[in-house]
């Protein structure tokens, strides 16, 4: 251990992802769902180790250690320096923190952003990495010239202004969430660790947000990029290695990491059917199976794994992504695909999400939290709460959410809140405003606009977090956006997708499940025997194989890979064309999602 790693230095029962795979063990998972989806980057691209860093950083003369909020940046420099003294190296290092303004200053800068008191919310911060430094102290920072290497170092270390050898040190955000939970690391500027929830909040609205503008700008620059994750055992590539990757993702398909996550209402079908995960947790609740935002790239040389934020892809061009929507979404990726696993557990709460004004006007986002609930696997008997009675009355239900809240009584949801009875491959439609949430015995694939953390409960079942401390409740936000008029018939009428078929072939049908008109993206599902072509026709699909046991995806560029049950893949514009193929002649159904042409969305809908 590190004399400058904290103990512990992450908290979960979650498995690190290793830094090589053999290809024995890559035969052990073949079939299955995979829960580290690789991407090949030719022989030889990938190395390992501090030594072989310090190999290659060695003559640099000097060398900008850039990198992510959340590195244990005295951990790598004391392993770094380590091996350029093994190698006879007088390295002069220089934290780029000392020229950080001070916590205060700091403080003062991001309050306007972090939403008061509120224990959830804030707004985007609209600064960039490079308020959070004093300009004369940055100037300030010179080599030594009687060094045979200086390394200036740090998150926005960049932002020196020092000419030389750029290396950029990525974290995931699920690694950098487990060691927020272990207060082993510091937000930027924050004079000690937060709580795990403050510290996510500031994450989310203020740090994250500087160091994506900040690594865009870095983008072609980087000479070396590194995996950070395992504090002992970093790979890294060279960046224009990284860079043909990204260029061979942009044109074909690719899957991202996905990483899981337990819940108060989490149910047993991930754990059941996943039996690769930790077993020592009391359910997973979730599956991030793309929520861009907060997973991860893997690429692969020699069975060496290296992991990138999924921001690169975005940042190297969002156009050959997601096509003609790009000009609305910008560098946003924005549809969102996971698993919301109730089986054996419980009832999510009962929730909304925030209308387009309030989400810009309250937090900064540019568009809302739309999201559709496509059943891929449920028990006979199971429901989902959705939209509201036809005699509601806001006030009556208002006084019973409230008096529930001060009294810890229940509240006869059922009074007010429709439920329906749900089978497997139904999708439900819940725009923002709409009340909803999914009963107990579900597996539900959220397919959704990207934004994930703005839902407003109204009502928790009177239960506690895994912290053992109550949820925190949104009554007052939940009502300023609720439509009380999706109610009664037009909840089945409007809000319970209506399948049928748009297209068929021999050996296939493309089924149409219409989405509401605030929806900005649709879904479609193939039922294929053979093999089916497909088009992007300028958009972006999400796609994930929700039955059978594997689906064949060959694009256009000669690019084949093969998707197992429940895996969630994406086919960028760029791409042009893909086959989706039913390798042994049974049945496969993939759901597809993709923006809706610009004209028909509705006005509003994104900023």
């Amino acid at each position: 251990m590190s004399v400058t790693l904290p103990n512990p230095w992450r908290k979960t029962t979650q498995s690190l992802m290793p830094a090589h795979v053999s290809a024995a063990g890559r035969e052990q998972v073949a079939g299955r769902y995979d829960i580290y989806p690789s991407h090949d980057l030719g022989e030889g691209q990938i190395e390992f180790g501090f030594e072989r860093l310090a190999q290659r950083l060695a003559a640099a003369g000097q060398v900008i250690l850039d990198g992510y909020p959340g590195v244990f940046w005295e951990d790598f420099r004391e392993r770094l320096a380590a091996a350029l003294h093994g190698l006879g190296v007088r390295a002069h290092w220089i934290d780029i923190k000392n020229a950080m303004k001070p916590p205060e200053a700091i403080d003062a800068l991001i309050a306007p952003f972090l939403g008061g008191d509120d224990p959830l919310f804030g707004f985007r911060f609209a600064g960039r990495l490079e308020d959070f430094f004093d300009a004369a102290a940055l100037h300030q920072l010179r080599p030594d010239p009687d060094a045979d290497l200086n390394i200036v170092y740090g998150c926005g270390a960049a932002l020196s202004g020092w000419q030389g050898v750029l290396v950029y040190v990525d974290a995931p955000k699920n690694e950098i969430q487990f060691r927020q939970r272990a207060r082993s690391v510091t937000c930027l500027g924050a004079a000690e660790p937060l709580d795990p929830k403050p510290a996510y909040k500031r994450s989310y609205f203020v740090d994250w947000i500087a160091a994506n503008r900040h690594k865009l700008a870095l983008y072609e620059r980087i000479d070396w990029i590194v995996d950070g994750q395992r504090p002992d055992a970093i790979t890294f590539a060279r960046g224009d290695a990284l860079r043909r990757g990204l260029d061979l993702l942009a044109n074909n398909v690719f899957r991202v990491r996905p990483w899981f996550e337990p819940g108060p209402w989490g149910g047993q079908w991930i754990r059941r059917r996943m039996p690769q995960l930790a077993q020592d947790v009391p359910n997973y609740a979730w599956s991030f199976e793309l929520i861009s935002p907060e997973n991860g790239l893997v690429f692969e040389s020699d069975g060496w794994l290296l992991e990138v934020s999924f921001d690169f892809l975005m940042h190297r061009n969002p156009y050959d992504i997601t096509g003609e929507s790009a000009a609305a979404f910008g560098y946003e990726f924005p549809i969102r695909f996971d698993f919301l696993d109730t089986f054996e557990g419980g009832n999510l709460s009962v929730q909304c999400h925030p209308r387009p004004a309030y989400i810009r006007k309250h937090f900064g986002e540019t568009f809302t939290q739309d999201e559709t609930y496509y059943i891929l696997d449920c028990t006979p008997g199971a429901r989902c709460y959705l939209g509201f009675q036809e005699d509601i009355n806001p006030g009556e239900f208002r006084a019973a959410l409230e008096h529930s809240y001060r009294h810890a009584a229940p509240v006869d949801v059922d009074r007010f809140v429709q439920s329906h009875p749900v089978r497997k491959h139904d999708l439900l439609l819940i725009p923002n405003g709409t009340i909803h949430c999914s009963g107990v015995n579900n597996l539900v694939l959220e397919i959704s606009a990207t934004p994930y953390i703005f839902t407003f409960k109204m009502y928790d079942w009177m239960r506690l977090d895994l912290d053992g401390r109550p949820r925190p409740l949104n009554i007052e936000r939940a009502f300023e956006n609720l439509y009380f008029d999706r109610k009664g018939a037009r909840v089945q009428a409007e809000l319970i997708s209506k399948p049928c078929t748009l297209s068929s072939g021999p050996g296939w049908r493309l089924i149409h499940l219409p989405t509401h008109p605030h929806h900005f993206y649709d879904v479609h599902r193939y039922h294929l025997r053979c093999a089916v072509d497909v088009r992007t026709e300028g958009s972006c699909h999400v796609l994930s194989l929700v039955e059978g046991r594997s689906v064949l995806v060959e694009t256009a560029a000669g690019v084949r890979r093969r998707f197992h049950y429940a895996e969630t893949f994406v086919v960028p514009a760029a791409a042009g064309a893909y086959r989706l193929v039913s390798e042994e002649g049974d049945e496969v159904q993939v759901v597809q999602a993709f923006v809706k042409p610009r004209s028909q969305w509705v006005e509003g809908v994104v900023a």
